[in-house]
């Protein structure tokens, strides 16, 4: 995420020179404003990211949390990028990212409960998972 963290801000810097839209302000021509909020709304998603990420690796799986996180930052490049051509640019990329963070809260959200039930109540919901949609032998 550092790099593309820094990419939208070394374009925002770039708009706001091309644009001539001095710091504090945030508003000027609509191709620096598309710039500038495709920016901030990325880093607003980022805790929320960061969170179900982290969450959805601990608790559920390191390799289908790294790889919807690599999913859900390529939609939000497309989605910085689509939004600084056009505010229509950016809907596609925005359904996609959008989908790839539930799918990460919802593996968080999996993680946590199979885990306090098999902590607190001993039951192993994830071997129950598996046996039912027969990935595993019972066992």
């Amino acid at each position: 995420q550092p790099s593309q963290c820094w990419d939208c801000w070394s374009k925002v810097i770039y708009a706001r020179r091309k644009y001539s839209v001095s710091p504090p302000a945030t508003t000027g021509p609509p191709e620096f404003e598309r710039v500038f909020r495709a920016q901030a709304n990325c880093s607003e998603y980022f805790p929320l990211f960061v969170f179900s990420l982290w969450l959805a690796g601990v608790f559920f799986s390191q390799a289908l949390a790294v790889l919807f996180g690599l999913l859900y930052l390529y939609g939000r490049y497309l989605y910085f990028h689509g939004y600084a051509v056009s505010a229509q640019g950016r809907l596609e990329p925005l359904y996609f990212s959008a989908k790839m963070q539930w799918v990460l809260i919802a593996l968080a959200g999996l993680g946590v409960i199979c885990t306090m039930t098999q902590a607190y109540l001993g039951l192993d919901l994830l071997h129950s998972f598996s046996h039912v949609l027969g990935l595993t032998e019972h066992t």
